[in-house]
């Protein structure tokens, strides 16, 4: 059963969708033109809570902004609420269908270059995603959960095998507190990365364009989402895995 608590923490941030930062959804899509041999690279970020996929405060959308902006084309970038997960394992299939014949070929399968990452509730669904490509024999580079929260019937702690590489960044100073370790189902074929703790006790993250009541019922919870230390690593991890950066108008 779900503490009190913590359902309180979900429902209240269902306000946060309200939010008057938004982002236009097309312009968190980039992708290569249709109809070419090799799929785009796919990063999928799954936000936490009720939280809108185009609210801009959390770390979530604003990291998927800023990639599509900076990779314009080869790489196709979507936030999706964390309750759309099937959405999105429809739009990984339908990026990788290159010849558009409705099904995969195992060339097609293993053309794929997937990235996900996700807060709270919006990383559990991170590994389930993963896990519903891999019964698809679809590989995975890269899983990204920062304070995990397991949702209903799901494991946000065993990371399947088609997982190439994942990473876990967690608290523990608040009531809401994020998986502290993530292991591999094959450690052969997976490699954890990770399980890095953040600390806010000492150091707290001012996060002013929260709402009062994520400072109140989630501090170190909303800490984690807007520490820019973390998702400048998380930024820097996935950049990793993707083809080069376009030169700007100013290099060129």
């Amino acid at each position: 059963m779900i503490p009190p608590l913590r359902i309180s923490i979900f429902i209240l941030s269902i306000l946060i969708a309200n939010s008057s930062a938004r982002v236009p959804a097309d312009s968190l899509q980039a992708a290569g033109a249709a109809g070419s041999p090799a799929p785009p690279a796919i990063v999928i970020g799954l936000v936490g809570g009720y939280v809108s996929h185009d609210n801009l405060v959390h770390s979530e959308v604003s990291l998927a902004a800023d990639l599509a902006r900076e990779y314009p084309t080869g790489v196709y970038v979507a936030a999706f609420e964390n309750h759309r997960g099937k959405q999105a394992y429809q739009q990984i299939l339908k990026l990788l269908d290159t010849d558009r014949d409705g099904k995969l070929s195992a060339e097609e399968k293993q053309q794929a270059r997937i990235i996900l990452y996700g807060h709270s509730w919006g990383a559990s669904e991170a590994v389930t995603l993963a896990r519903r490509l891999d019964r698809d024999g679809i590989p995975v580079l890269l899983t990204i959960q920062v304070d995990s929260v397991a949702k209903h019937d799901q494991d946000d702690a065993l990371i399947p095998a088609n997982v190439a590489q994942a990473v876990n960044f967690f608290q523990i100073d608040g009531h809401l507190k994020g998986r502290a370790e993530i292991r591999a189902a094959d450690p052969s074929r997976t490699q954890i990365i990770g399980n890095f703790q953040s600390h806010y006790k000492s150091s707290p993250i001012a996060c002013k364009k929260y709402p009062w009541w994520d400072h109140l019922f989630a501090k170190a919870h909303t800490q984690i989402e807007c520490d820019p230390a973390v998702w400048n690593k998380i930024e820097a991890l996935i950049c990793a895995l993707l083809p080069p950066k376009p030169p700007t108008a100013s290099t060129q």
